[in-house]
């Protein structure tokens, strides 16, 4: 049981993911790494903390000259520098030193702040990842994507760092709420969208499975999109091209998610951007309705929604969010449109027209 990818960077290997189904290697891949008598700090946030945090501790406290932890509230309100304020108050504190390493024991807000805290205090210590959701485990913790949200702008302070390893409990899903759960099913979809048809009908096809967490079926498809996002990011690791195509249904996905308050999960807005984003490539003439289609009933088929209900703000109002996101360039958003299931492209000429018309589609 298991399966390791290793991620290169700049054309060197940098980091390796590893797929296991328990805790029980963590110890030995990080005495692999050179960890001896460095100081260590789980940083993790409280619905995870009551889980697992004791266990990684004990798992951990033989490895390390010391192993503190620290937990913010769980959610994405607490994703911001007031939070990494705190984290470096803890390390400082705790006599830190650029030869200690954080461990980062959550979701991808856990992921996110802890690799920022890490890139930025005393100019950059080591940090690990081990993410406790789907959307981490297949997304956010893979590529050194690191930052926080500043006011209500999302992800707007980050910095890229790598991580020193990625290590995933594939055991840890069972105790995400089934909402989490199918939420972060939407960036694995997305996966196969963007790079892999053969991919997209695995899911379909395994869909049952999937929900029911089948070990095996989860270690492959985790694997497969472990594989799909790592490839991207080593070809482009900080955004200057292919790897905007992972943003594809992020740009309204962001705005919906924005405005709900975050009350609506980050999958689930991601799932309306796809479909938002399906219909402007059918409206291109670059996918067919049939395939529109196939794209909502895919998303259907593993409990993501194609289309929102009552949202109290107007598609105006969404598409004026989409132009506070960090991907704007040049005054033009940068969005993914489809060529086909399995395949995607950039652009920067969509009009404001057919963008609305995209977001009307979804409400």
């Amino acid at each position: 049981m298991g399966k390791t990818i290793t991620v290169s960077y700049e054309g060197k290997p940098c980091y390796n993911i590893e797929i296991q189904p328990d805790f029980s290697m963590l110890a030995e891949q990080l005495k692999g790494l050179g960890y001896g008598r460095n100081r260590a700090c789980i940083i993790t946030e409280s619905n995870v903390e009551k889980w697992y945090l004791e266990e990684l501790k004990s798992l951990l406290e033989p490895v390390f000259s010391c192993c503190t932890s620290f937990c913010f509230p769980a959610g994405e309100a607490s994703k911001n520098t007031d939070t990494v304020g705190a984290v470096y108050r803890h390390l400082i504190q705790n006599s830190f030193d650029r030869k200690d390493v954080l461990i980062a024991l959550g979701g991808g807000v856990v992921g996110d702040l802890t690799g920022f805290a890490a890139a930025t205090y005393l100019r950059g210590i080591d940090f690990v990842q081990v993410p406790t959701s789907l959307l981490a485990q297949t997304d956010s913790s893979i590529g050194g994507k690191t930052g926080v949200n500043f006011q209500q702008y999302k992800n707007m302070v980050g910095a890229f760092y790598m991580p020193k390893l990625v290590y995933m409990n594939i055991s840890t899903l069972k105790t995400l709420p089934e909402r989490q759960f199918t939420a972060g099913m939407a960036e694995i979809i997305k996966h196969g969208f963007i790079k892999d048809r053969n991919y997209t009908d695995f899911i379909r096809s395994r869909s049952r499975e999937i929900l029911a967490q089948d070990y095996s079926v989860m270690e492959e498809m985790i694997y497969r999109s472990c594989r799909i996002k790592g490839a991207v990011v080593e070809r482009d690791p900080k955004e200057q091209g292919e790897r905007a195509l992972l943003n594809f249904g992020h740009t309204i996905g962001h705005a919906i998610e924005k405005l709900s308050d975050f009350s609506l999960c980050h999958g689930e807005c991601v799932a309306l951007g796809m479909v938002s984003a399906g219909y402007i490539s059918c409206l291109k003439g670059t996918v067919s309705q049939e395939q529109l289609e196939e794209l909502k009933t895919i998303l259907q088929s593993c409990g993501l929604p194609t289309s929102l209900e009552g949202f109290s703000h107007s598609p105006e109002e969404i598409l004026a969010a989409t132009k506070l996101d960090k991907k704007m360039e040049s005054g033009k958003i940068k969005f993914i449109l489809l060529n086909a299931l399995g395949e995607s492209y950039i652009t920067k000429e969509l009009t404001d027209s057919e963008i609305l018309e995209g977001i009307r589609y979804i409400l």
